[in-house]
């Protein structure tokens, strides 16, 4: 069983993007190991004023057991008509090229508007294509999320509801077969 982890892209307090997040693990648990990480718990204190190319242990350390994966997933909020800054310090301090590169990555968009977060999950696809991920086609933008998800129901939208469940049901097998094809190769 391949393992994914999850990334929720804020480190906001009680953030909808944990809710996905959690709500996409406990649902990817049955076809991956999965495991949830929040930027909530990122050392952000520790590298105020930029500390590039000598990252502190406290970020090491986080960064090391959050790649230990074969496949990410990002939850991304928008705020203010992009990503998180700290999701942007996060990518900056994994390390280049290898934390990214050749790997499978799954993203999902959540915002109270009504576009689901298109903008930022794009925005922050430039950045993964940078970073020579493969990232898998299918995304999923949860919009008007305060009143369109429950965390433990998922989707109030049946359709969407299915979309969602798809894409959460098929990533591990995208990582397998992408992880079997490299290995392989």
């Amino acid at each position: 069983m391949v393992k994914v982890h999850i990334l929720s892209g804020t480190d906001r307090p009680g953030s909808n993007a944990l809710k996905v997040s959690r709500y996409a693990t406990n649902m990817m648990a049955e076809r991956a190991n999965t495991e949830l990480f929040s930027l909530e718990q990122f050392p952000l204190a520790d590298v105020a004023g930029g500390v590039y190319g000598n990252a502190p242990q406290s970020v090491k350390d986080f960064n090391e057991k959050f790649m230990d994966a074969d496949g990410f997933l990002f939850v991304i909020p928008e705020y203010n008509g992009g990503f998180p800054g700290i999701l942007k310090v996060f990518v900056d301090y994994l390390p280049f090229p290898k934390a990214l590169q050749r790997v499978p990555v799954s993203v999902i968009g959540e915002a109270d508007g009504t576009f689901g977060a298109l903008r930022p999950v794009e925005q922050f696809e430039q950045i993964l294509t940078y970073r020579k991920a493969i990232i898998y086609p299918e995304r999923m933008f949860i919009q008007n999320v305060n009143s369109t998800f429950d965390e433990k129901k998922g989707l109030k939208s049946e359709k969407l509801q299915k979309l969602f469940e798809k894409q959460l049901r098929c990533f591990p097998d995208f990582v397998e077969k992408l992880d079997y094809n490299l290995v392989n190769a």
